[in-house]
């Protein structure tokens, strides 16, 4: 590995944000509730079990969420990740069909794809310098990296593993050097974060995958907010439909979680399947999209006068990738 700095100490950051610390909590509750399924736990043990009161749990999700801990946990059920894979592959097979799989339109993140090139992948970053910060974010610590052209990698932290986090990073590009540089990662992954149902400002992605991955990874980008996919329709949309397996190894190795939404592929059971960065955090992140997604449904019905947001085309305003073919 080249020219490695490390300027700042790996160890605990005391000052967490208020949002990591609201995620802590909704993961602690979702594990409590996995593990006490059974007993059906009311709001009191929930509350009991994030370590707050009622009023204050109350308030937690409605903060964190947007609606109470009841409506949430309706969006956690394994019903709901069956009837969302349901609708999804309609919705898919439609966006599909009106000539998005070729070098198309991505949703409505409006995300720049960049990949690198053949000699750029065999180069392994020979020559880039890589800027990175750890943030804190809605679903718990982040650790984010930029090139001179984009977004490189975004993945989120385990408590008190950030050395764990860093080594994920520099494996993706051995070598490269690495400059810790908070000051400049910070006001993007403000930006990042700062989705209201799904929109967000232009982001630039720099990735390095093989041709099948990018093929792969660009696949996922027209997943919209609140809806999922099974790697058998995933491999089936890329014109790979025996190549499931091959597709699950592309999804486990995304290198930006969130912007690529790897979390939005689940088995064709409805079962959620693992996750890069944890199963809970992958079930937290598809039931706080969900519950978005639903809202804007609601207020659309809630507004006949107003344009028909519940069946806009998430891909119209999109804009192109760009990667050699």
């Amino acid at each position: 590995m080249a020219g490695l700095t490390y300027s700042a100490p790996m160890n605990r950051v005391n000052d967490h944000s208020r949002r990591t610390t609201d995620y802590a909590r909704i993961e602690r509750t979702i594990r409590y509730l996995e593990e006490n399924y059974r007993q059906q736990p009311d709001l009191k043990a929930l509350a009991r079990g994030a370590g707050l009161s009622e009023f204050h749990f109350q308030r937690l999700f409605r903060r964190w969420a947007g609606i109470s801990p009841k409506r949430f946990v309706q969006y956690l059920t394994a019903g709901h990740a069956v009837r969302m894979l349901r609708e999804s592959r309609t919705n898919l097979d439609a966006a599909y069909d009106a000539g998005l799989s070729g070098g198309g339109r991505l949703h409505d993140l409006l995300v720049n794809f960049h990949a690198v090139t053949p000699g750029e992948l065999k180069r392994a970053g020979a020559g880039l310098t890589i800027q990175y910060g750890f943030h804190p974010s809605p679903f718990g610590e982040c650790l984010i990296a930029v090139t001179a052209r984009g977004v490189c990698h975004l993945g989120f932290v385990s408590p008190e593993d950030r050395r764990t986090a860093f080594a994920e990073l520099t494996a993706e590009w051995p070598q490269a050097q690495f400059k810790e540089a908070p000051r400049v990662t910070a006001p993007l992954v403000h930006r990042l974060f700062k989705r209201i149902n799904g929109h967000a400002p232009g982001i630039d992605l720099h990735v390095r995958g093989t041709n099948f991955q990018i093929k792969v990874w660009e696949a996922l980008l027209r997943i919209p907010p609140g809806g999922v996919v099974s790697y058998e329709d995933l491999a089936r949309h890329i014109q790979a439909p025996r190549a499931v397996r091959a597709v699950a190894n592309a999804v486990a190795h995304n290198p930006v979680a969130w912007l690529i939404p790897c979390h939005r592929v689940i088995r064709k059971s409805g079962a959620l399947g693992g996750y890069r960065w944890g199963e809970t955090r992958k079930k937290v992140l598809l039931a706080w999209e969900a519950a978005r997604a639903g809202d804007v449904i609601s207020s659309a019905a809630s507004h006949p006068s107003g344009p028909d947001t519940s069946h806009r085309d998430p891909y119209k305003t999109s804009r192109r990738s760009h990667h050699p073919r």
